[in-house]
C-alpha cells in the first residue's frame, strides 16, 4: 500500500515540478508583448494603468510559481516517507530475520564462516538492497514520470526543438553508466581494504599485550603502513575516476543547453515558437539531467543489489543442523546417559569421539580428565546438542536428547566454557546474562559463592564497571569467576565446568569447591579438568586418551591401578612440593 501511495505521489510531485516552466514562460512571452506594447501607452494617461496591470500579472505568476513549488514540496514530503519509509520497514525485517537466522544456525556454521563476512552480510549486503528497494526505486519511477511529463509538454510546443534538446541526454546517460561501473568496481575494492584495515587494527588493539611483550609495535606499525598505503592508491585512483566524471557530466549538460538555445532562436526567428518557449525548454533540460544521469547510478546499485541479495540467501537458504523436534518442556535433571557414541567434525573430518560408553547418575560429581584434544569438551558439546552424535546416542531420563525440547535442554544446563567470553557491558549485566531477571541482590550473592565480591567492590565503579570488550579490563581468573557467577545464578540441573579454574588461585579454587560440594551437592556436576582440586570430592572419575575411555572409577579404584590418571596426580603433586 505504501508503495502505491508512492507511485502517486512521484506522479503528483512531477505533475506540479513541470508547471513552473509553463508559468515562466508565460511570464516572460507577457513581458516580451508588453514590452513591444508599452511603446503605444508610454506619456499617455494609461501608462501607470498599463504598468500596474504588468506588474500585477508578474506577481500574479510569481504566486502561480511559489503555489507549484509549496506542491510539489508537500508531495515530495509524502513520496519520501512512503517509499523511502517502506524500504527503511524491508531493511528492519530482513535484518531482523538474518539475525534470527544466524542464531539457529549450529556451531559448525561459525566455524566454517569468519566473523567479518557474516557481519558483512547483515550490515553492508542488507543497506546495498535498501538502496536499491528505496532510493534506485523512487528516482526510476521518477524518471519515468518527469520524462514522461517532459516529453509531452516540449512535443506539444516543438517536435523539432524537443529532439534537439534531447539529443545529448542519452550521450550523457551511457557514459555515466561506464563511469559508474569503474567507480563501482574501484569502490569494492577500497571496501575490501578498508575491512582488512579494520580486522588488522581490530586484531593489533585486541592483543597489544602480545604486540608488547613481543616488542612487535615496529613491524605491526610497518605492516599497518604498508596496508595504508595500498588503500590511498585505491583510493586516489577512485578520487580520479570522479574527477573526470563531474566535468564530463556539465559538460553534456552545457552542450544539450547550447543546442536548446540554438535550435530554439531559429525556431523563434521562424515564428514556431515564443523567446518563452526557449527559457521553458532550458529549464526542461535541466530537470532532465539529473533522471538521465541517474540511469547509471540506478543501473549500478540494481547490479549491486543483485549480487548482495543473493549473497544474503546463501546464508539463508542453509538450514541448521540442530532441529528443535518439540516445543514441549521435559524434565532433564535424571541421569545422563552416553550409548555407543562416536562423533566426527563435519568442518573437518576429525574423529573426536569413539564408541564411547558411560553413564552419569542424577546428583554425581563426574570428573572427566584428559591430555588436550582427547576429546573432553566434545562429549559436552553433544551433551549441549551443539552438534549431534555421528553415531550411537545420548540419553536423559531414558529419552534421546534428540527427542527433547532442545530449548529446554539448554536452559536446564549451566555451562562454563574454558574459553571465557564476557560481553563489553557491566560486570552485573554479565553476571546476569546466566539469569536476565535477577535482582541485585541475586547477583551479589552468586558472585560471592565464585568468590568474586570482594573484588568487584575494589573497581571503579564496582558491579557497574564496564569490563570492556571480551572483559579486557578484566584478569583471567576474575573473568573466569563472572563465567562461573553467571552459571551459578542460573540455577539449572546440570552444571558443567569446562577446565574453568586454571586462572584462579588455590585459596580461591578452593571457596568455589567448597561451594560447588556443599550447596550444589544435590545437582549433577561434570567438571572437565587437568588437574584434580583438592577441596572436591568426585563420585565417578573417568579418563579421555584419543577420543576413547580409558579408566572409570573412583578416586581410590584408578590410584590402585597404573594409567593416565595416577600418572598425571602423581605428576601434579610433584609440581606442587617443587
Amino acid at each position: 500500500m505504501r508503495f502505491l501511495f508512492g507511485i502517486v505521489f512521484v506522479c503528483l510531485v512531477n505533475f506540479f515540478k513541470i508547471l513552473s516552466p509553463q508559468f515562466i514562460r508565460e511570464a516572460l512571452d507577457m513581458v516580451f508583448r508588453n514590452l513591444k506594447l508599452y511603446a503605444f501607452y508610454k506619456n499617455t494617461d494609461w501608462e501607470d494603468q498599463f504598468v500596474s496591470d504588468t506588474s500585477s500579472d508578474l506577481v500574479y505568476f510569481a504566486g502561480a510559481i511559489l503555489l507549484a513549488a509549496f506542491c510539489m514540496s508537500i508531495f515530495m514530503f509524502l513520496m519520501r516517507q512512503t517509499i523511502i519509509v517502506m524500504s527503511r520497514f524491508i531493511e528492519y525485517d530482513l535484518r531482523k530475520e538474518i539475525f534470527s537466522h544466524y542464531e539457529k544456525l549450529s556451531t559448525s556454521f561459525y566455524k566454517q564462516n569468519n566473523t567479518g563476512d557474516l557481519m558483512a552480510r547483515i550490515s553492508e549486503d542488507v543497506s546495498k538492497v535498501r538502496n536499491y528497494l528505496g532510493p534506485a526505486v523512487m528516482y526510476a519511477i521518477n524518471l519515468v514520470a518527469l520524462v514522461a511529463f517532459c516529453v509531452y509538454s516540449m512535443l506539444q510546443v516543438s517536435t523539432t526543438l524537443t529532439l534537439a534538446s534531447l539529443l545529448p541526454l542519452p550521450f550523457l546517460s551511457i557514459m555515466i553508466y561506464f563511469v559508474s561501473s569503474m567507480i563501482n568496481k574501484q569502490s569494492t575494492k577500497i571496501q575490501e581494504k578498508l575491512s582488512e584495515l579494520t580486522s588488522s587494527a581490530q586484531e593489533v588493539f585486541s592483543g597489544i599485550r602480545v604486540v608488547k611483550s613481543y616488542v612487535q609495535d615496529q613491524p605491526t606499525h610497518m605492516h599497518y603502513e604498508m596496508e595504508c598505503e595500498d588503500y590511498k592508491k585505491r583510493s586516489l585512483k577512485l578520487a580520479s575516476i570522479n574527477a573526470f566524471f563531474f566535468p564530463a557530466m556539465v559538460l553534456m549538460i552545457g552542450t544539450s543547453t547550447i543546442i536548446t538555445v540554438y535550435v530554439g532562436g531559429l525556431e523563434v526567428a521562424k515564428g514556431n515558437i515564443t523567446t518563452g518557449n526557449i527559457a521553458e525548454f532550458v529549464i526542461y533540460v535541466s530537470m532532465l539531467t539529473w533522471p538521465f544521469t541517474s540511469i547509471g547510478w540506478i543501473a549500478s546499485i540494481i547490479q549491486q543489489a543483485a549480487a548482495s541479495m543473493t549473497r544474503i540467501n546463501e546464508f539463508l537458504k542453509i538450514e541448521p543442523e540442530i532441529q528443535n523436534p518439540t516445543q514441549e518442556n521435559t524434565q532433564i535433571d535424571g541421569d545422563i546417559v552416553f550409548e555407543n557414541v562416536s562423533f566426527t567434525y563435519p568442518e573437518n573430518g576429525v574423529q573426536a569421539l569413539k564408541n564411547v560408553n558411560f553413564t552419569i547418575k542424577k546428583g554425581q560429581k563426574f570428573a572427566i580428565v584428559g591430555p588436550t584434544g582427547s576429546g573432553k569438551t566434545t562429549i559436552v558439546e553433544l551433551l549441549l546438542r551443539m552438534y549431534d552424535v555421528t553415531e550411537g546416542r545420548i540419553l536423559i531420563n531414558g529419552q534421546d536428547i534428540k527427542t527433547l525440547n532442545l530449548d529446554t535442554l539448554r536452559s536446564k544446563i549451566g555451562y562454563i566454557p574454558q574459553d571465557v567470553f564476557l560481553f563489553s557491558d557491566t560486570v552485573a549485566e554479565n553476571i546476569k546474562f546466566g539469569k536476565r531477571n535477577a535482582s541485585q541482590d541475586e547477583v551479589l550473592q552468586y558472585a560471592k559463592y565464585a568468590s568474586l565480591h570482594d573484588e568487584i567492590l575494589t573497581l571503579s565503579d564496582g558491579y557497574d564497571t564496564v569490563v570492556g570488550e571480551r572483559g579486557v579490563t578484566l584478569s583471567g581468573g576474575q573473568k573466569q569467576r563472572i563465567s562461573i557467577a553467571r552459571a551459578f545464578i542460573k540455577k539449572p540441573d546440570v552444571y558443567i565446568l569446562d577446565d574453568c579454574l586454571s586462572a584462579i588461585d588455590t585459596k580461591t579454587e578452593q571457596k568455589i569447591a567448597t561451594y560447588i560440594d556443599g550447596d550444589l551437592s544435590e545437582k549433577t556436576s561434570i567438571i572437565i579438568t587437568h588437574r584434580i582440586y583438592n577441596g572436591l570430592k568426585f563420585d565417578k572419575i573417568m579418563a579421555v586418551m584419543d577420543g576413547e575411555i580409558s579408566q572409570v572409577g573412583t578416586h581410590e579404584e584408578l590410584m590402585a591401578m597404573s594409567g593416565y590418571y595416577a600418572d598425571m596426580l602423581s605428576k601434579q603433586t610433584s609440581e606442587v612440593e617443587e
